[in-house]
């Protein structure tokens, strides 16, 4: 039997193919996006942490900006979503990096939740100083086969992968996982880390879905790393979550902390950059949570 031939994806028509949402036309993003961020003072600085000494049981967390997180246990430094970048292509990163990559710890475990450039940043990944293990979702291991990691681990939505006394679980999320045109094999999701009776959750790049309900039922965590950026235009909205709906999921999820994220370092939508952090400041003691909001400032720890 002759096998049919493969019907090849056809090219974008536009600019607006380039987005799972189709949410650009060229002059509205390289005017918002691009012009705006040249336009814009890059602000913040590196700062040299000063990481605490640790029991067992208490968690650092220190945000290097944007979705990135440095999370260390007493035995136990995790590095999620890292990117050190002050230019993505033609975006311009407007708030620096809270540190400087030479002034990470050792790196133990490195979880990276999709191939996104601005959350699968290889030329930081490259820059670390021999990291032992990474997790990754499905279809994304080759991205970092090639960057010096001791081991590559591949999970699919709810598998788990064990080491020493720690496990974490790739969860569930509302996104889409393609770095390039022609590679939608790749998955995408959230991670779940559990090491020393602690639960801490970093949901990637998510719009609000029905999941976050499944992950609160089966793996209630006490921290939750949230986006709240880029949801403006609505179409965003398909694959991203506004402060808003990241008290929604706060809520699905049982968690007892929100930290918020996603927000703040590159201009990736048309809202003001200064916009998630108030509306969440709102809504949150609107709801009653603001016990339960915390802010982190770029490149300080902060234990948990």
């Amino acid at each position: 039997m002759q096998e049919k031939p493969r019907r090849r994806k056809p090219l974008p028509r536009s600019f607006k193919d380039l987005t799972p949402s189709k949410h650009f036309n060229p002059r509205t993003f390289f005017h918002e996006m691009i012009w705006k961020a040249l336009l814009t003072r890059r602000t913040g600085q590196h700062v040299r942490p000063k990481f605490p000494k640790l029991t067992t049981g208490q968690i650092a967390l220190t945000w290097i900006g944007h979705a990135s997180f440095l999370a260390q246990f007493t035995d136990l430094n995790v590095l999620i979503d890292p990117n050190f970048a002050n230019w993505l292509f033609l975006l311009k990163r407007v708030k620096r990096a809270g540190m400087k990559i030479q002034d990470l710890p050792p790196i133990d475990l490195v979880l990276l939740t999709h191939a996104h450039f601005d959350h699968l940043h290889r030329p930081t990944l490259r820059k670390l100083r021999s990291p032992k293990i990474v997790v990754v979702p499905w279809g994304v291991g080759d991205l970092a086969s090639d960057l010096g990691f001791e081991r590559v681990i591949e999970l699919q939505w709810w598998e788990s992968f064990s080491h020493g006394d720690w496990r974490v679980t790739l969860t569930p999320a509302k996104h889409w996982g393609a770095r390039t045109l022609r590679d939608e094999h790749r998955g995408y999701g959230g991670f779940m880390l559990e090491h020393q009776g602690r639960r801490l959750y970093h949901a990637g790049d998510s719009a609000y879905f029905n999941g976050f309900k499944e992950i609160g039922r089966l793996l209630p965590p006490e921290v939750a790393l949230l986006p709240i950026g880029a949801y403006y235009p609505d179409s965003f909205r398909h694959v991203h979550m506004g402060p808003d709906e990241a008290i929604k999921a706060f809520r699905d999820l049982h968690a007892k902390v929100l930290v918020p994220m996603h927000y703040g370092s590159f201009k990736l939508s048309f809202e003001d950059m200064d916009e998630p952090p108030e509306w969440l400041k709102e809504l949150a003691e609107e709801a009653g949570l603001s016990d339960q909001l915390k802010f982190l400032e770029e490149g300080i720890p902060n234990i948990f």
